[in-house]
């Protein structure tokens, strides 16, 4: 087919849209108009939460998402959606499993004959079974695909930044300085590999009290402002919140109420 140099509304992996670099190839039958990636230099701040709160926000506003759960050692999208089983394929690919408001999810854990599992694999075979995610799995349509990536700049975070054709990633941090450090890692890995920055979440921000509403900074005060100042882009703050891990905990989180990362899914729907 011809190009009409119109990557939006495109779902192949070519060099134009990947910077000269050629990604590896799209399922012949799938269709995925945008990929971002979730990413973070350290682990358990957050990444795989984000993740689901953005596809759930992209749901709502009448889009097609997607989640290619690119943490294989440790994938915690199926359990926050509440979707388990094995997923069904044929002569022609794998389809993904769908939520119950019909996010398509793909993860190790629906190949897995029990979902506890351990995936005990070294990295070029982790960073294998992400491009099948990509070149085996028919994605039906989805005009946004979030990739919640593993933490750090190893062989899994690499090979996403370098085999598919993000149009940008989230960055995920958390208050403390520590971690603040190890995320700007993360990020000059991104400038390094020409994958633009979207924007900022700072988990665990603060825990609002439910009788005065007053916000306390239990992990002291945030980066949110300075990170702001330095790198102009967005950032969302994302309070210490026991409702919405209890949803996450129970399959639920298409359930939360509020829209807390509006900001942000602005900015996704922009591209």
């Amino acid at each position: 087919m011809a190009c009409d140099h119109n990557c939006s509304e495109c779902g192949e992996s070519c060099s134009e849209r990947s910077g000269g670099i050629q990604k590896e190839r799209l399922h012949e039958l799938s269709r995925v108009k945008k990929v971002i990636g979730v990413i973070s230099g350290k682990g358990g701040v957050g990444k795989s939460l984000v993740t689901s709160l953005l596809a759930v926000a992209m749901q709502r506003r009448g889009y097609r998402a997607a989640i290619m759960d690119a943490d294989i050692t440790g994938p915690s999208i199926p359990r926050a959606f509440g979707v388990k089983g094995a997923a069904f394929g044929d002569e022609s690919g794998i389809l993904p499993m769908e939520s119950a408001f019909g996010t398509q999810i793909m993860s190790i854990n629906f190949l897995l004959e029990n979902e506890t599992d351990p995936v005990v694999w070294r990295g070029p075979v982790l960073a294998g079974m992400v491009k099948n995610f990509w070149t085996q799995v028919v994605w039906r349509d989805v005009d946004f695909m979030f990739v919640d990536m593993p933490p750090g700049t190893g062989d899994v975070p690499l090979t996403v930044m370098q085999s598919l054709p993000l149009d940008g990633v989230v960055v995920v941090t958390t208050p403390q300085d520590l971690v603040e450090m190890i995320v700007k890692k993360a990020v000059k890995m991104t400038e390094l590999l020409n994958v633009p920055v979207i924007g900022f979440v700072e988990n665990m921000a603060y825990f609002k009290c439910p009788t005065c509403g007053e916000k306390h900074r239990i992990f002291g005060e945030g980066k949110a402002q300075s990170i702001r100042k330095e790198t102009g882009k967005v950032v969302e703050e994302l309070p210490i919140d026991p409702a919405v891990a209890s949803l996450a905990d129970h399959g639920k989180i298409e359930l939360v109420e509020e829209d807390l990362l509006s900001s942000l899914a602005d900015e996704v729907e922009k591209l």
